[in-house]
């Protein structure tokens, strides 16, 4: 019985939006590995203003969609190494979202592992169903009701 208790608390504390500072491979990963929700990474910095303009809309589908997943990555670490910036940011924000802080220094060597397409500005996003492998990236702040109509396109 303790172990449910301690394996409840753990998942509750992992959903809650603690962010977490990965490598590249574990965001390729996001987009290859075949899930049952459409996967949404969103592209993002606390310095951005378009980046946090549209961070409500991401944090709505995620609460209103249960065939979405979505991850904020941070580029953050790419300006200031310590990462204390976005723990804040997301407790301040009360992010539920999963958030990932990639730890990549030179940008220019990755993006294009990312997306061919994207030239490194902010925001970006990618939504993908990697069931059937389509899927769509936009680097521009998104407005509202634009997600939904990306999510329809990858189905």
């Amino acid at each position: 019985m303790r172990y449910f208790f301690l394996i409840l608390f753990l998942t509750c504390f992992q959903s809650s939006g603690q962010p977490k500072i990965v490598k590249l491979h574990e965001i390729q990963s996001l987009l290859t590995s075949e899930k049952d929700e459409i996967q949404i990474i969103n592209f993002w910095a606390t310095w951005c203003g378009p980046c946090i303009q549209e961070l409500p809309l991401f944090e709505k589908l995620g609460q209103e969609r249960k065939d979405v997943h979505i991850t904020l990555v941070s580029l953050d670490l790419d300006l200031d190494a310590n990462p204390e910036k976005v723990y804040k940011f997301v407790e301040r924000k009360k992010i539920k979202s999963d958030v990932l802080i990639l730890d990549e220094p030179d940008p220019d060597s990755w993006i294009d592992k990312i997306e061919k397409e994207w030239s490194g500005s902010l925001p970006a996003t990618i939504v993908v169903n990697t069931k059937t492998g389509k899927r769509t990236f936009i680097d521009r702040e998104l407005k509202e009701g634009e997600l939904e109509m990306l999510i329809e396109s990858v189905k």
